[in-house]
């Protein structure tokens, strides 16, 4: 009878009339139950069902329901389930008519038919010197015809002209606006720009305040949103609001402020947001249009006014390899080139375990190439580093280059001093101040969040003024400030993002590789990236050619967007739910699935299986038996039972998730050291070395492609390939003789014939090592596995179906079928969770612990304490009025409680933690109480936390340097106290004066005037110096 699974399947139930000498039981049933499992394809089945020990026959089946697969489910007709219409977001698309290099759509309530856009008639709100690209005239004409626009386009692209225009016109028609971006540092630089071209501009960071009566006000969204919800008088004159880099709002953090003011701004505004170039444009206009019920134009281009050369060099190699040339066409013979130049390179260009480079290798490469760069005249050059401490490290490796002239020396220092007059003379003195000149006037400069705010400003403004011709920077610097060079390089195109090392996404590299090609100075941008270990061309082509990351939603509550919500009568956090652009997103994904679960209902019920019940009972004993056989593979695996067995010559099945490759022979084995990504422990990792038989085809681009094994009508070659032990599938009790040396084919092939031979030889299957008899495992457990093992191969072998010739066929049938069932379960599961409003659950869990902690009432009514916590948003509102309440801030002095609050601004990562004394330690202490209270009433009101976490996220690292920085020392001195960098220290001392000033604002709220006082005091004993030195675009 032929059989799908194999021979050794039936081997199992036959008697030890050990003809084959194998060692039948145990170690054979282990391979029979893994075999018994697997589908056609490879891939062990889903949807199998546990029954240990079920003699019961009968199964209630009918034949038109998913119960034969799992629990009898009431699978109704989903249409009926769900009422698509209500839930359905009523807006239509249309496309408008547009000349080529950009696309224009617009998103419309569905009620309304769309107007052509009318031509200008009067004289524009603004001319400009140049020629408008077609996607500029498109976004004006939309601003002209009082409409909204987004406008998504590369970085050089030239979006900043659509806001200009909005601008303008509101200006003209004597109207507000109000312009928002993502970051403080990009709201200065906006101001300036701004305030040059229309003078009536004020600014609102938090920090600073410039002229806020002006008509158009730059101010980052943070402060929008406090805005709307203390329901500000200037919003009711405001007519356009504009979003810069819209595309922030997939920021896991800040991304949720960008949605909450959106949805709050009411719906007579009307908005201009610039993004970069997004693939799902469309959808986030049309819930621009859903939520405020008029049109909004999508104007998309992918065009780049200087186009860009993609090379890749390889550590180790001499040269570039141009991937993607202007045309944008991956050129996968250079990729391959450039792989086997790596390959060859081999390791000397490894670096150490954490993706730090090795030796001498790493520096002398950048050195390279940043050589290269300016003696073939490719400066300005941005050198894109992941790490603070790599980007300092590649600068200092400069020193003995130089690229500026003496009159561009000059020139330099004199910016430079003038940029520093501002500092006292003892700050001018700071070491990072004094280090960084030499380099500045060679040309060379360093970009990153560690640095002094004046030395980054002063950095950028030399950048732009052409006096720095190779800038050291994070990717921070890609973030929104326009500043393009010629040339773009990347030092590793992997990066540690807080979790794990990973390879750069594509949408980050098209931000950070937009930097290069100046409009209208370079015929074309050239990027170029490192790479220092092999990837594979799929991997390549991804990262190189790859989409932008779409702009997906990063909603979730917070306490004070909860409080401040139940605050205001108009609205509630249901309603914000309902609005965000992440339930709409699930919205939109409706139809897609309804349609996918009638196509997999109409597919299952086409699958009819003679005599059914029957079938199902005996697919389902060989489930249990591949799941048993998974068992006892896991008991083998441990190293310390299958290590001793794995010794050279010895026979063993190597089983990937994709590939079979058959017996192979052990050549070697070896311990790697692997450290738990979340741990850090080291959790070691077993490699055998195996012969195998793989394909000719695989092992040519074995430099970027894992080896596949030689099809059943191909000779192949034995190859030596590493495989984790996991992999081995059976361990044989065969050893061979291996040949010395596997250098040389001939000898490699031999080992081949030898197989053949063995396999010959037992016709019922390789015979297998005995977990119990052979390999000395004592277990319980696996006795346990072994008994159920049996008992069910008995109720296999003696299931009529077991001998019939039908068996493979009905078997395949049956097993597609419950396949199908699995996928529907899962399409319903989705169903049902976009039809729900998404993190009700959660917000329900939110307000039991509002009431339990006091904050708000059970009829949802916010109390004193929710309305103090509304006061704070920089921080962990709940925490900061507890202790507040529980009179925790009243016996300390201002400096202590000024460096107390330290904690909840420190976000870096630092090594040390500091030594602190009691008056520090002992606050902390019942800081640390006080959080441990609201994470137990948090898991009591069934919200998910982790205590530990929790605790973790306040950082008393900085403590001590606040502390002393209170007490007036000098700057100089309490940067020597850490190991944190100086523009981290003035960042934690930003935040902390802003939420200082949120304390004040909560004190006076309760009206204790004592403590308002005191926090007072602590801004004015911090706020002075290098520290709150202004910036240079004010």
């Amino acid at each position: 009878m032929a059989d799908a699974f194999g021979d050794d399947l039936f081997s199992v139930f036959e008697d030890d009339s050990a003809a084959s000498g194998a060692k039948k039981g145990k170690a054979a049933a282990a391979e029979a139950a893994s075999k018994a499992g697997k589908r056609s394809d490879g891939k062990s089945p889903a949807g199998s069902t546990n029954i240990p020990g079920k003699t019961k026959r009968e199964a209630e089946v009918d034949s038109t329901d998913y119960a034969i697969f799992g629990k009898k489910s009431k699978m109704e007709d989903v249409s009926d389930d769900i009422n698509l219409a209500d839930l359905m977001p009523k807006v239509k698309v249309q496309a408008v008519e547009t000349v080529e290099g950009c696309t224009h759509e617009v998103a419309l309530p569905a009620n309304e038919d769309f107007i052509a856009l009318k031509p200008r008639t009067g004289k524009a709100a603004k001319e400009y010197p140049f020629i408008l690209d077609a996607f500029q005239r498109e976004a004006i004409l939309c601003v002209d015809n009082n409409q909204s626009v987004l406008v998504s386009a590369h970085t050089s692209a030239g979006k900043t002209v659509c806001a200009e225009y909005a601008i303008a016109l509101a200006l003209r028609e004597k109207q507000r606006v109000i312009f928002t971006s993502p970051i403080k540092a990009l709201s200065n630089q906006k101001y300036r720009e701004m305030y040059e071209e229309f003078q009536d501009v004020g600014l609102m960071t938090g920090d600073v305040t410039i002229n806020p009566t002006a008509s158009c006000l730059v101010m980052t969204t943070e402060i929008l949103r406090s805005m709307l919800y203390r329901g500000s008088e200037v919003m009711r004159e405001v007519a356009w609001v504009i979003f810069d880099e819209i595309h922030y709002m997939r920021d896991s953090e800040r991304g949720v402020v960008w949605e909450e003011t959106i949805i709050l701004l009411p719906d007579n505004v009307h908005y201009v947001f610039l993004s970069a170039t997004i693939p799902n444009a469309r959808q986030f206009a049309e819930w621009i249009c859903h939520l405020h019920k008029q049109p909004c134009h999508v104007i998309y281009t992918d065009y780049r006014p200087t186009p860009l050369q993609h090379y890749i060099f390889p550590a180790g190699g001499d040269g570039l390899h141009l991937v993607v040339d202007e045309n944008g066409d991956f050129r996968e013979d250079n990729f391959n080139t450039a792989m086997q130049v790596l390959r060859d390179a081999g390791d000397l260009a490894k670096g150490d375990q954490k993706g730090r480079k090795g030796g001498t290798k790493g520096p002398s490469n950048v050195f390279k190439i940043v050589k290269m760069i300016m003696e073939r005249n490719f400066q300005p050059v941005i050198i894109f580093s992941f790490s603070k401490k790599d980007c300092e490290a590649y600068a200092l490796q400069m020193t003995k280059l130089d690229f500026n002239t003496d009159e561009e020396k000059k020139m330099v220092e004199e910016v430079f001093n003038n940029a520093i007059d501002c500092l006292s003379d003892e700050d001018k003195k700071l070491p990072q101040v004094e280090h960084v000149l030499p380099l500045l006037k060679r040309g060379i400069g360093i970009h990153h969040g560690g640095l002094l705010p004046i030395l980054k400003e002063t950095i950028e403004i030399l950048f732009s003024e052409g006096l720095i011709k190779a800038l050291f920077a994070t990717e921070t610097f890609a973030m929104g400030i326009n500043m393009p060079a010629r040339t773009v390089l990347f030092t590793s195109a992997r990066k540690f993002d807080g979790k794990d090392f990973r390879w750069i996404s594509s949408g980050e590299y098209i931000q950070m590789s937009g930097r290069a090609g100046r409009r209208g100075m370079d015929d074309r941008g050239i990027v170029i990236l490192m790479v220092d270990e092999k990837m594979s061309p799929t991997i390549g082509k991804q990262l190189l050619k790859g989409s932008a990351d779409p702009l997906n939603s990063a909603f979730h509550l917070t306490y004070n967007m909860v409080l401040n919500l139940l605050r205001v009568e108009e609205i509630n956090p249901e309603y914000m739910l309902e609005k965000s652009f992440y339930q709409f997103q699930h919205y939109r994904a409706i139809p897609g699935v309804v349609e996918k679960v009638n196509k997999l209902e109409e597919q299952y019920n086409k699958i009819e299986i003679p005599n059914e019940e029957s079938v199902v009972i005996y697919y389902k004993i060989r489930q249990q038996l591949a799941k048993l056989g998974k068992e006892i593979e896991e008991y083998v695996h441990k190293p310390k039972y299958c290590l001793p067995f794995l010794q050279p010559g010895r026979l063993v099945k190597v089983k990937n998730e994709d590939d079979d490759f058959g017996w192979g022979v052990v050549v070697n084995f070896s311990k790697k050291s692997n450290v738990k990504p979340n741990s850090g422990e080291l959790d070691p990792l077993y490699v055998v070395e195996v012969l195998l038989h793989c394909s000719k085809e695989s092992l040519k681009n074995s430099a970027t492609e894992a080896a596949k094994p030689a099809k059943p009508d191909e000779k192949g070659e034995m190859q030596v390939v590493p495989v984790l032990v996991h992999l081995l599938s059976a361990i044989s009790s065969v050893r061979l003789y291996i040949p010395k040396d596997l250098r040389p084919i001939d000898n490699r092939q031999s080992v081949l014939k030898s197989i053949q031979e063995v396999q010959k030889r037992f016709p019922d299957g390789v015979p297998l090592l005995d977990p119990i008899d052979d390999m000395g495992i004592k277990d319980q457990g696996l006795k346990k596995v072994i008994q159920k093992i049996e008992a069910f191969e008995h109720r296999m072998y003696s299931h009529p179906l077991h001998n019939d010739s039908s068996l493979e066929t009905v078997y395949k049938l049956c097993e597609r079928k419950a396949q199908i069932a699995v996928d529907i379960r899962t399409a319903k599961r989705e169903l049902k969770k976009a039809r729900t409003v998404l993190q009700m659950d959660e917000l329900k869990c939110r307000k039991r612990v509002l009431r339990r902690l006091g904050f708000a009432t059970s009829s949802d009514v916010i109390e004193m304490k929710g309305r103090v916590a509304c006061e704070i948003s920089s921080a962990d509102e709940l925490l900061l009025t507890e202790m507040m309440f529980n009179g925790l801030f009243n016996d300390l002095s201002a400096e202590q409680a000024t460096a107390l609050l330290s904690c909840f601004v420190f976000q870096e990562n630092s090594s040390e933690m500091p030594k602190l004394t009691e008056q520090l330690a002992g606050p902390l202490r019942q800081m640390q109480e006080c959080a441990k209270r609201i994470a137990k009433v948090s898991a009591e009101a069934k919200l998910e936390i982790d205590e530990e976490n929790y605790l973790n996220s306040f950082r008393p690292n900085l403590m001590d340097v606040v502390y002393t920085w209170a007490n007036g020392a000098t700057f100089a001195h309490i940067c020597k106290m850490t190991d944190v960098f100086e523009g981290s220290i003035i960042r934690c001392m930003r935040r902390l004066e802003e939420l200082l000033r949120q304390m004040c604002q909560a004190a006076k709220a309760i009206g204790n005037t004592e403590l308002e006082n005191k926090f007072a005091e602590g801004i004015t004993k911090i706020k002075r110096d290098i520290v709150f030195a202004a910036s240079l675009y004010l």
